[in-house]
């Protein structure tokens, strides 16, 4: 198993900063931020964050995110297209394989067959602009009461409708506990599209009360995380897990410090369950 980390997890922090601790902190991989990367890219080049990733001895795993890419009105749909063929344009100079896409919080009165058919066709239209960059887009389910798809189950229906070779799905811990995801799922899912399990724990309180700023290091929290490795280690998932913190206070921590702290968080609990490098 790859371990990486989310640019989300030192918010605070520069793309540099980031690589330059999760270098020093042992990870495989990075994720970036998106908005980190236009900040980048405003004094920089392509070519030297690619020299800096390798002279870390990191890999870009995915660019995160392009939100909310479902039920946009048309000027709003076509900067969503744009936005996805810059990030998959980057993604390809950067040797990155991957892009998480979020769903936008459910309309008014809409049902589940309006929100998975909607969901499909963006997901397809997405894929024709990623798959010729050979990116692949990995579809986060959000947790929270206000998103559109909540649960593995309702991901994994997506997915598989879609119908791409391009096109897989995130696994939040957080999400998955938050939305009340079963664990029985796990084992519903193909686990080649389980393209990049976030793990992170949450603070003790009411499933429908945690938002983004009540995760916790893995392994700090309530969030079974046993139970959900173990479903992952039974279907054969051997893919990316990246440690993703949205805990502001963790933001004012020095990003290679929480790095390290990050990484052996994630090893205490993953490794009794795979082979980690």
């Amino acid at each position: 198993m790859e371990i990486g980390i989310n640019g989300a997890t030192t918010m605070k922090a520069t793309l540099h900063e980031d690589v330059t601790a999760a270098s020093a902190a042992g990870f495989d991989a990075i994720e970036i931020w998106a908005a980190k990367l236009d900040t980048y890219l405003e004094t920089h080049t392509l070519g030297e964050l690619k020299s800096l990733v390798e002279e870390k001895g990191l890999r870009v795993a995915s660019i995160n995110s392009i939100e909310f890419i479902t039920f946009r009105p048309p000027t709003e749909h076509e900067s969503i297209v744009t936005r996805c063929r810059e990030l998959c344009e980057a993604a390809q100079a950067l040797d990155c394989d991957k892009i998480v896409v979020v769903p936008s919080p459910t309309p008014e009165d809409a049902d589940w067959s309006f929100i998975r058919d909607e969901s499909v066709r963006v997901l397809r239209e997405l894929s024709d602009v990623a798959a010729p960059c050979g990116v692949r887009l990995a579809f986060e389910f959000l947790g929270f009461s206000w998103c559109s798809v909540r649960t593995l189950a309702q991901c994994w229906d997506i997915v598989t409708r879609t119908k791409r070779d391009h096109v897989g799905m995130v696994l939040d811990t957080c999400h998955f506990f938050a939305g009340g995801s079963e664990l029985a799922s796990i084992e519903r899912v193909d686990p080649a599209k389980v393209l990049i399990l976030h793990i992170n724990d949450v603070e003790d309180r009411p499933a429908e009360t945690i938002k983004d700023a009540h995760r916790l290091l893995p392994g700090e929290g309530i969030i079974p995380l046993d139970e959900i490795l173990v479903r992952l280690e039974r279907i054969g998932f051997d893919g990316l897990c990246s440690v993703e913190l949205f805990r502001p206070e963790y933001w004012e921590r020095d990003p290679t410090e929480l790095a390290r702290a990050a990484k052996a968080a994630t090893l205490s609990v993953v490794g009794e369950h795979f082979t980690v490098g």
